[in-house]
């Protein structure tokens, strides 16, 4: 049996294994909930690879798979259609194999937390969600997987829900993710009415012979990508629709470093880059992307130079990083944002996984200023850690220097880039610095911890096995690009070339000429990281007092970093707040209250009143109802005899 035949399968072990945890699991075992937990991803993991091999084997041509029509109205038509090209097979591997190395930390991690069996079921029903995303042939399946992988982050964020803080991440990133959604549905339905399909292949067919658009011009192309942006926006934590994710860390760190580090925040780029064929058409539609990319890039990085919480940090480096994503999108280097992808899937989740490694050393403790001195105590999470900063601050030959450095290359190429280019390349040296300043505040110095009550440990084996497996990935992950140093090839481009090749913007200029540039650039890409180690050295190692005295000096910029420049009061003032009022008085005490329920109610009350005076003339009294007898006897009489119209129908009676 080939399982390119069976695509299906994939999705359904999660699935299943989630399924059976969360109907049997509260009666279990913990060592029964993992087997579940991760056998079923495992397996998953195993038949992807097997996907793959079969896919090479293939020839490497597109896989496309028809199993069922499952919405078909008028000239409709969508199926659960699955498909597997090059760029389905980067997304299926980190899914599945990052996704199952966290499956095995939280084994450890959350061990000794209540509702395990609940975590686990949670965590396999996003694993389903993200690979029904990854897989989809057509847009409404994609989108299937896209509301299913936002479902599963607001339960796991809010997964100790008793916690009001957590409790309000996960409805604030519930409610801030459906603002993109809204707009992702619209730029389906207008290609569905442009084109009448949403298949990717046929759809990709139509618009490729379709002209470009020119800049500046809003025609189907800019405001459908535009549309669809809006939710990358949103799902991918990207201005405006960011103040969500950093919020999520309120979820237990394995959630963190799955979904808002490896997967889930990952969505929005690959639709983006899912969709080149569309964006390139659409020049207006690439420079928002760039812009927002490369502007949340390094705002964000900026807000990270303060923050205390370690995961914050790495939070709000997320947020940055995936701008660095769409800056490479939007700048036409797909594959650069693809190969970007999967190396911060790599050194992300590392980093994510360690600062959890970090925090369970600590008894729970988050903030850096009470750590310090770890170092020499638990020194794998240490060495691991160090790696996966060094891999993301983009030193060579770690896996960051690569992806970021192609990152920097295409921004720099383009017409009009330079800009980009000096912004991006100031955000790798914010980076650099705020991810040593993280190093040396929780591993080096003296410990700012009372060592009486916190007995620092090294986490179990359960935990530390991922950590190596990632280590080692964050190291050789972007090797695939290190022949192009020696006038080799590109082994991950020559691999997506069938996907993006000849919708990737480059400028022409020879072979020798590119070469050369990119190595000048490479060796300034370099050099800031090495600034910024620097820097974060001398104020956290040579001169620890320093930092205080720059924050006193320099009080109304660093207050305002350290609130995150305010956004989210800036948000509660102009949008939240209002729509409190407007809800609470007009649409609840007026339109519902005063309005729905007063008229319901009035006709209500009406009614008992007038049963009430009626009830008061059933007395049980003979004489008074012979009285009202000959009362109505009367009345009849008089209608009959003196009305007008009466007195005719009786005349006409007599006759």
């Amino acid at each position: 049996m080939l399982i390119l035949d069976h695509l299906w399968i994939i999705p359904l072990l999660p699935l299943l294994g989630s399924a059976i945890n969360g109907l049997l699991g509260a009666k279990w075992p913990n060592k029964y909930v993992n087997i579940t937990a991760i056998g079923s991803t495992g397996f998953s993991f195993l038949l992807a690879l097997e996907a793959v091999r079969e896919f090479f084997g293939q020839g490497q041509g597109l896989i496309h798979k028809e199993f069922f029509t499952w919405i078909a109205a008028g000239n409709f038509r969508t199926g659960f259609d699955l498909q597997m090209d090059q760029l389905t097979v980067v997304m299926l591997l980190v899914v599945t194999g990052v996704g199952w190395l966290i499956h095995i930390y939280s084994t450890g991690y959350m061990a000794h937390e209540g509702g395990y069996y609940r975590f686990f079921s949670y965590l396999n029903l996003f694993m389903f969600f993200m690979l029904i995303l990854v897989l989809a042939a057509n847009y409404v399946l994609l989108f299937v997987g896209w509301e299913g992988v936002g479902l599963s982050s607001y339960l796991l964020i809010g997964f100790w829900f008793l916690k009001k803080s957590a409790a309000d991440a996960g409805k604030k990133a519930f409610i801030v993710n459906r603002i993109g959604d809204f707009g992702f549905m619209l730029g389906m339905f207008l290609l569905f009415r442009t084109f009448g399909t949403l298949d990717f292949q046929t759809l990709f067919a139509k618009a490729g012979t379709w002209p470009a658009e020119a800049m500046g011009q809003f025609g189907t192309f800019t405001i459908a990508c535009l549309l669809l942006f809006m939710g990358a926006a949103g799902k991918s934590a990207q201005l405006p629709l960011y103040v969500w994710l950093p919020d999520a860390m309120e979820g237990p760190t394995p959630v963190s470093a799955l979904i808002h580090a490896a997967t889930m925040v990952t969505a929005g780029v690959y639709v983006v880059a899912r969709s080149h064929i569309l964006f390139t058409h659409s020049p207006t539609a690439m420079l928002v992307v760039a812009v927002v990319g490369c502007a949340t890039a390094f705002f964000a990085a900026t807000i990270g130079l303060v923050q205390t919480d370690i995961k914050k940090v790495l939070a709000y480096s997320t947020v940055s990083q995936l701008g660095y994503m769409f800056l490479a999108c939007g700048v036409g280097a797909f594959t650069a944002g693809i190969f970007h992808l999967m190396t911060h899937a790599f050194f992300k989740a590392l980093l994510f996984l360690a600062a959890g490694s970090v925090i369970h050393a600590v008894g729970g403790e988050q903030d850096m200023n009470k750590m310090g001195g770890l170092g020499k105590k638990i020194r794998w999470t240490y060495a691991t850690m160090l790696i996966a900063t060094l891999a993301i601050a983009g030193i060579p030959p770690l896996a960051g220097f690569f992806s970021k450095d192609q990152i920097l290359f295409g921004a720099y190429q383009i017409s009009g880039g330079k800009p980009l280019y000096v912004i991006g390349l100031v955000t790798a040296l914010l980076t650099s610095f705020y991810m040593f300043r993280l190093i040396f505040r929780t591993f080096s110095g003296k410990p700012r911890y009372e060592e009486k009550k916190v007995h620092v440990h090294e986490s179990p084996w359960s935990m530390l096995g991922p950590l190596v497996v990632l280590a080692i990935l964050s190291v050789i992950g972007g090797w695939f690009a290190l022949p192009t140093f020696f006038q080799g090839p590109d082994y991950f481009a020559n691999f997506l070339g069938p996907i993006f090749g000849g919708h990737e913007s480059v400028e022409a200029v020879t072979e020798a000429a590119t070469h050369q540039l990119e190595l000048i650039l490479a060796g300034v890409a370099v050099a800031s990281a090495l600034i910024g180690l620097g820097v974060a050295y001398w104020l956290y190692v040579k001169k620890p007092t320093k930092p205080d005295e720059l924050a006193k000096s320099m009080k109304p910029a660093y207050t305002t970093l350290l609130n995150k420049y305010y956004v989210d009061e800036l948000y509660a003032f102009l949008v939240v707040r209002p729509l409190l009022w407007l809800s609470t008085n007009v649409l609840w005490k007026a339109a519902d209250v005063a309005g729905i329920d007063g008229t319901v109610n009035g006709i209500a009350h009406g009614a008992a009143a007038i049963g009430d005076s009626v009830r008061h003339s059933q007395s049980g009294n003979t004489r008074s109802y012979a009285v009202w007898v000959v009362v109505g006897a009367i009345v009849i009489l008089t209608v009959i005899f003196f009305w007008p119209s009466g007195a005719k129908t009786a005349v006409g009676m007599v006759r």
